[in-house]
């Protein structure tokens, strides 16, 4: 197996996302140019599945008051790694995080969390295999 490169898993996550991934209760605020919006929790547990480590949570909070929840990860050492904080506006504050237990389903997102996790496996192995052919992995990706 061709080892992958965290690059590589960033693409593959940010080219899967679409608005059928989206926590459903962000809909309406999902858009092609905010692709980010309403991933964070089945981002979150995909990356697990690939790197492991812990599942972080925090408040976002506008104008003091609560409007949902955060997800992201953190690794060995303390490492924080957070694919889709740029989702969020000016006006909306992320807290601090705390780690929480991992489910063991996505529950509620399952359907979104089966596409996503599918999508980025899929976009894995495509680069993987461009590479071993020694094409571009981003060639491949977008094929």
């Amino acid at each position: 197996m061709t080892p992958w490169t965290l690059i590589d898993i960033e693409r593959a996550i940010r080219s899967s996302w679409g608005v059928d991934t989206c926590a459903p209760e962000d809909l309406g605020r999902w858009h092609p140019g905010n692709p980010a919006r309403g991933q964070c929790g089945v981002v979150a547990m995909v990356l697990n599945d690939l790197l492991g480590g812990e599942l972080m949570m925090g408040e976002v909070h506008v104008d003091g008051v609560r409007t949902d929840l955060h997800w992201w990860n953190r690794f060995a050492g303390g490492v924080e790694i957070d694919l889709t904080r740029e989702q969020f506006d000016a006006c909306e504050q992320v807290g601090p995080g705390r780690p929480v237990a991992r489910p063991e389903r996505p529950g509620r997102l399952q359907g979104e969390y089966e596409l996503l996790r599918g999508r980025v496996l899929a976009a894995l192995a495509a680069g993987a295999r461009a590479r071993e052919h020694g094409r571009s992995p981003v060639a491949a990706a977008a094929r």
